[in-house]
């Protein structure tokens, strides 16, 4: 990525800054989109990330503005500046919310990325496209999800999900006039080596649930034989998108990172229940009633799992990642098996509580 101007939406996000750090590492310059409250944030950032990789902080510059603003907010001299120097587009920025109000989720996934595509349609030096979507754009669909299907109508468990998938069908468009490659991680969690995450939920509400009492807890397993739960260490998901961009092969692709192994909600209880309480379970709950009872009023107050979490641990839906693993593998990115670094994410938990 040496002499590229990386155009960048979302920073300072959790993986929008691991992924700046880690492309500033390949020597590439950077044009980093923020929000005015986040500049601060920002330049703070910056600075440490400049340190980290031996980066001048001359590299990196911030454009305050807003993609659900016509031209993304920019004052018109950073446009035109922008316009003229960006090579590479990465699109992260997006309301990453499961109980997000519906106006919310339209106006930054769906018009904000309406934006950024009307953007890059006006970048003459543009060399990729990179969208960061989501393996939820599935919805409610069953089964196995190819990389190379969208369309549906099988309807969505949020609005999350359904802005997203409206916002992807717009980029998916565009690969007929731009050199687009689509990335959709599944479920993101904590980084496979330390642990680092920038907030619990997803697998976290399984690990605070059984945090609270582990040796009473791990006895009564609650989770499910047949559904998966498909978790990528955020590492695994910031290599997998650095390799992709810089791999011409994957313009017009649409890549699922996603592990191809994921366990199912059983055996994940299973793997923390061993490094909590240093035993197996006892008793598996069915699933037709641990469902239902999960759903009920109190049931978040008890458990720490939000009802819009909920559908997560029963989501009957596997993804195939054919295209991913043809791509990343000639780079050697692939990802690592939940058990080799469920330690990792736990030991960070313990020493962070509340982040």
């Amino acid at each position: 990525m040496r002499g590229e101007a990386i155009f960048l939406t979302g920073f300072p996000g959790f993986i929008a800054g691991r992924l700046v750090k880690r492309l500033a590492e390949s020597g590439a310059r950077f044009l980093l989109l923020v929000q005015p409250s986040f500049t601060e944030r920002a330049r703070h950032d910056i600075t440490r990330i400049a340190e980290e990789t031996g980066t001048p902080e001359s590299h990196f510059r911030i454009i305050e503005g807003d993609i659900t603003r016509p031209h993304l907010g920019m004052e018109p001299s950073e446009l035109e500046a922008a316009r003229a120097e960006t090579t590479t587009l990465f699109h992260l920025a997006a309301i990453y919310d499961l109980a997000v109000a519906g106006d919310v989720a339209r106006l930054v996934n769906v018009e904000g990325t309406r934006n950024v595509n009307l953007f890059a349609r006006t970048l003459k030096n543009l060399r990729r496209y990179h969208y960061v979507s989501t393996c939820y754009v599935a919805g409610k669909r069953k089964g196995l999800i190819l990389e190379s299907e969208l369309r549906h109508d099988a309807g969505f468990r949020n609005h999350y999900e359904e802005t997203k998938y409206l916002a992807e069908i717009e980029v998916d468009e565009l690969k007929r006039e731009l050199p687009v490659t689509i990335h959709r991680p599944a479920v993101v969690c904590g980084d496979s080596r330390t642990g680092e995450t920038a907030k619990y939920d997803g697998v976290y509400y399984l690990i605070q649930y059984l945090r609270m009492r582990p040796r009473l807890l791990s006895l009564i397993n609650i989770g499910n034989y047949k559904v998966r739960l498909n978790l990528v260490p955020v590492d695994f998901v910031v290599e997998a998108m650095t390799a992709l961009a810089r791999d011409e092969r994957a313009a017009g692709a649409t890549v699922q990172l996603a592990d191809p192994e994921p366990l199912t909600t059983h055996d994940l209880f299973e793997e923390i229940a061993r490094q909590l309480s240093g035993r197996s379970s006892r008793l598996t709950v069915p699933p037709k009633l641990v469902r239902p009872s999960l759903m009920l009023p109190f049931s978040p107050t008890l458990t720490g799992l939000p009802h819009a979490g909920v559908p997560y641990f029963f989501l009957d839906q596997t993804y195939d990642t054919t295209r991913a693993r043809q791509l990343l593998e000639p780079h050697g990115v692939w990802c690592p098996p939940f058990p080799t670094y469920v330690n990792a994410l736990i030991d960070f938990v313990e020493r962070h509580p509340k982040l």
